[in-house]
């Protein structure tokens, strides 16, 4: 039997980091600024990489060994020190980006409780913001290969809207253990043949210069992209492509592929019931577009019914007669909703980035409004300045529903001033913005505050769809993409 008295070892450690007696450390933060002392046999046998810091660094002649970390905040260190020594991270109070680089940190200095803990901490609990910071921290965890629970979280995320990396300006950018982890996934959302295109891509950038014209590659070209594309290549479905997609698309860098793999593409599109040479990958499980069973119908949408859709699908086709639920020729298929991705603005504009012929669904908070909008263009989160887009088939909206009698229908009326796509510096406070109509929240939560807008008198839009001039809060909110399909 054993008794443990951690709660006083942990004290009386605490107590002599903070005595300024015997230290023979000092760590220099902040570019010089700041710096605390230490004990080097407590670093040392704390943290692998003092002890190789410590061992590469001579005293001086007070026998005080320096460790300069410049790139490290005060803040942060002191609450690595307060780990090192007490085994003790208070985070009440702290914000998520300071946890986040305290975890870059912990990791930094190869401590791996700290590092796990604060992973699942920020996993379990700080989600939307995760999401916000998208690009940010994809780039981060990818560059560091130590934060797996965070690379399946995100890939989670990747595999279900992979326009988020795919289309990005930074694609070519990413870590090739990026890449490798997308390729692996057999639920990626993407035509086999695209992602031989983007994996083509992304090659090409990595390689060095190559012809422009594929006319004018030399065998040592090919080489080079296949050098670059080895460990990628493995990894597409090449047996699960049609032979038009295999004719126009791999055959024209069929030299950058093993022969006998060729070969055996090739006899797999004459006789695709002969066993062949070449592992054969299962094809991806990509989601199923047709609509479930009638009883589970009401599920597509936690705003809206079916015959919300069909009324909206209406306005879309500018028909008189409205569709019923048998006509209907459009989906509304799910990219956002605020209950399960979300309520921060910049998670908007990671998400439907890209995306185009979507309708905005908004539950207002305190009544029984449900207010929209539809832009047919595509939403655009890559422009430094904010930028109008022009439409004439634009189109906002307020839905019947409760004590709402009667739907308002509000088509716009100065086309250049259809759609605004914010400006990269307010992605973190605006949402989707149709001239008449936005979301807003200074709290980077749309529920937490009542900043959403709806103008009280048509400017660039037909009529207003609120009977109030009062900003207001909302309780949810949902984005579709309306594609060809029945409900």
């Amino acid at each position: 039997m054993s008794i443990k008295f951690f709660d006083m070892l942990s004290q009386n450690l605490i107590e002599l980091l903070n005595d300024n007696d015997d230290y023979n450390v000092i760590i220099e933060v902040e570019n010089k600024e700041k710096s605390f002392t230490a004990h080097s046999n407590v670093l040392k046998f704390r943290s692998p990489y003092f002890r190789r810091e410590l061992e590469n660094i001579q005293t001086s002649g007070n026998k005080i060994k320096i460790i300069i970390e410049s790139n490290i905040s005060a803040q942060i260190f002191s609450v690595i020190l307060q780990y090192i020594y007490g085994g003790i991270v208070d985070l009440e109070n702290c914000k998520t980006r300071f946890i986040y680089d305290l975890m870059l940190a912990a990791d930094e200095f190869e401590f791996k409780e700290l590092t796990n803990e604060l992973e699942t901490l920020l996993i379990e609990t700080k989600g939307p913001w995760l999401r916000t910071h998208f690009s940010i921290i994809y780039h981060s965890i990818f560059s560091r290969k130590n934060f797996k629970k965070l690379e399946n979280f995100f890939n989670d995320i990747i595999v279900k809207y992979p326009s988020l990396i795919f289309d990005a300006d930074y694609f070519t950018s990413i870590e090739e253990s990026a890449l490798l982890s997308l390729l692996k996934r057999d639920d990626l959302q993407i035509e086999e043949v695209k992602i031989w295109d983007y994996v083509i891509e992304w090659g090409i950038s990595k390689a060095s210069i190559l012809p422009t014209n594929l006319d004018e590659w030399t065998t040592e070209d090919f080489l080079t992209l296949k050098t670059t594309l080895q460990q990628c290549l493995p990894h597409i479905r090449y047996f699960h492509l049609s032979g038009i997609e295999v004719l126009d698309k791999i055959e024209p860098y069929k030299k950058i592929l093993d022969k006998q793999l060729w070969k055996d593409i090739n006899q797999h599109m004459v006789a695709p019931e002969r066993p062949v040479k070449s592992i054969i990958l299962p094809p991806r499980s990509v989601l199923v577009t047709e609509l479930p069973p009638r009883v589970e119908r009401e599920s597509f949408s936690t705003i809206i019914s079916e015959e919300h859709a069909a009324k909206i699908s209406t306005w879309i086709d500018r028909k008189t007669n409205t569709y019923t639920l048998t006509n209907v020729p459009y989906k509304f298929e799910l990219i956002l909703r605020g209950t399960q991705d979300g309520f921060a603005p910049q998670t908007f504009w990671n998400i439907c980035h890209g995306h185009a012929r979507t309708v905005v669904l908004v539950k207002v908070k305190g009544t029984d409004e449900i207010v929209g909008g539809y832009n047919l263009l595509a939403w655009d989160n890559s422009n430094i300045k904010e930028k109008w887009i022009k439409t004439k088939d634009s189109f906002i909206f307020s839905l019947k529903n409760g004590n709402i009698r009667n739907s308002i229908l509000s088509r716009v009326k100065q086309p250049q001033y259809a759609i605004l796509n914010i400006s990269q510096n307010f992605q973190n406070q605006y949402g989707p913005y149709f001239g008449d109509f936005w979301m807003f929240s200074d709290k980077s939560d749309f529920t937490l505050d009542d900043r959403c807008f709806s103008r009280s008198n048509g400017c660039f839009y037909e009529k207003p769809i609120r009977s109030s001039s009062e900003n207001f809060s909302i309780i949810n909110y949902e984005i579709f993409k309306v594609v060809k399909g029945t409900i």
